[in-house]
């Protein structure tokens, strides 16, 4: 096979992951590690999804013997950090109750954050992948500092594009002076993906039919990191909730969190039921802190209905976390960190003195970034995405969910600066089947509007009707 290698699938790049993973968690794989390295093993790449080159057959075949070995591995976090449901809801000791008004959220509303989704991706799409020094000096060489606007090449220094250059896939369709319409990424393909799922399926769906939709819609190379090997593992004959398992070092990585949205739209006042249907869909491709992210997202954005502020939005949900987790630490960490600093550079740098360590696309620190960016910008749009990208690590599905949650809280697209929603053309671009697609080049066509897709959901949304127990005295 000549070309670039395929990503996030090789048994030699996913053995340096899982011993990073196994480190983060708690299990013992120093032996492991030093099997690996003895016989020439490489560590995992840093930033790219495969190494340049493939592995010797004895390196591959020891790298399967150690993923097998490793995935036996009993992990100490379990009390903390539960899988079943179940357990989930009983360490979670103020689970939230639905609320007992009849809330719905609006055309107008579900506009708002599928735009606001939409914006904060795009926003961080040119630097994704750089580390935080890179995206600073990329963003004030233009005058961009603190980040206010669209990133761009115009005026950039030669060696400083050089010294960090821009996301070659996005760039070319994301900086300022290339905008034109939303092209696809996979942040906005997951919700479009759910919207197909609880049209066939209803809000009762399995996890086994989030896998069906996948393989029906879904293409295989549109897929990343843990939802690669799921579809690998699906594909294969593994069954969810294995699929998540099975030599799956990315299983506590961001992924799941940015299929969330529509489990939080079409729950609004009930942010615990958002926060199970959620756990349904999550379950395919991730465990442990993976899912609890993507609770935490959906129950915060089912909490928008009615709630007073972004910060109340925030409290429910981590209330729908396992308060020993790593994920609760971290959100607790960063919206603690938020409140005491007034200026935001200062809180990305102190977030990542904590958790740096952990890889730039796992669930931990991109869940304290995400509650920092919206705590310290008090849920305004502009601050909400700008400070979710400018704080690093996974910029564009970052920028995404604080757009989503801060352009619902902003509630009618016409309160949304003409400077973030222009350039998006009421077009969105995708490769799920029955929306549209790009083009060859890279360019938008025919694809869908943020006005149908924010219909779209509201169909999809019925309001929960309160019990005669819960229904309000009149």
């Amino acid at each position: 096979m000549t070309g670039r290698r395929l990503t996030w699938v090789q048994p030699e790049d996913l053995l340096g992951h899982e011993l990073r993973q196994a480190t983060e968690d708690g299990r013992d794989a120093a032996g492991f590690a030093r099997r690996w390295q003895r016989a020439g093993g490489l560590p995992a790449p840093v930033r790219a999804g495969a190494s340049p080159d493939p592995a010797p057959p004895r390196l591959r075949a020891l790298a399967v013997e150690l993923l097998d070995e490793l995935d036996r591995l009993p992990g100490p976090l379990a009390a903390r950090e539960p899988a079943e449901l179940s357990a989930i809801r009983a360490a979670c000791p103020s689970w939230p109750a639905p609320s007992p008004h009849r809330f719905v959220f609006s055309a107008h509303q579900l506009e708002s954050a599928w735009l606001g989704r939409a914006v904060g991706c795009l926003l961080g799409r040119p630097v994704e992948k750089l580390p935080l020094a890179g995206i600073r000096a990329l963003a004030r060489a233009t005058g961009n500092w603190p980040l206010h606007t669209w990133f761009t090449a115009r005026g950039l220094p030669a060696e400083l594009a050089t010294a960090h250059p821009w996301n070659r896939r996005s760039a070319p369709n994301s900086l300022a002076e290339n905008i034109d319409g939303m092209p696809e990424d996979d942040d906005l393909d997951y919700p479009l993906l759910n919207l197909l799922l609880l049209r066939r399926h209803g809000r009762d769906f399995t996890t086994a039919q989030v896998a069906s939709v996948w393989l029906d819609t879904l293409p295989a190379g549109r897929t990343f990191t843990a939802e690669r090997i799921a579809y690998r593992n699906l594909l294969g004959g593994i069954e969810p909730p294995h699929t998540a398992r099975h030599h799956n070092p990315f299983r506590e990585w961001i992924g799941a969190a940015i299929r969330a949205d529509v489990h939080g739209w079409s729950h609004p006042g009930d942010p615990g039921a958002a926060a199970e249907q959620a756990y349904r869909d999550a379950t395919l491709s991730h465990t442990g802190n993976g899912v609890y992210a993507a609770m935490f997202v959906a129950a915060v954005i089912a909490a928008a209905a009615g709630a007073e502020d972004v910060h109340a939005c925030l409290r429910t949900g981590l209330r729908v976390v396992p308060p020993g987790s790593r994920l609760a630490e971290a959100v607790r960490v960063g919206i603690g960190t938020a409140r005491a600093e007034r200026d935001f550079a200062t809180v990305a740098d102190r977030l990542h003195a904590a958790y740096g360590h952990y890889h730039w696309v796992h669930a931990v620190p991109n869940a304290a970034l995400l509650a920092a960016a919206l705590t310290h910008a008090d849920g305004e749009f502009d601050g909400s995405i700008c400070r979710a990208v400018s704080g690093g690590w996974d910029t564009d599905s970052n920028g995404a969910t604080a757009g989503s949650v801060a352009g619902l809280l902003t509630g009618h697209p016409a309160r949304l600066p003409e400077r973030w929603t222009a350039p998006l053309k009421n077009r969105l671009a995708t490769s799920v089947t029955g929306f549209g697609g790009p083009g060859q080049d890279g360019t938008v066509l025919d694809g869908i509007g943020f006005d149908a897709l924010a219909e779209l959901t509201r169909a999809l949304t019925r309001p929960r009707t309160p019990t005669r127990q819960e229904a309000p005295r009149t």
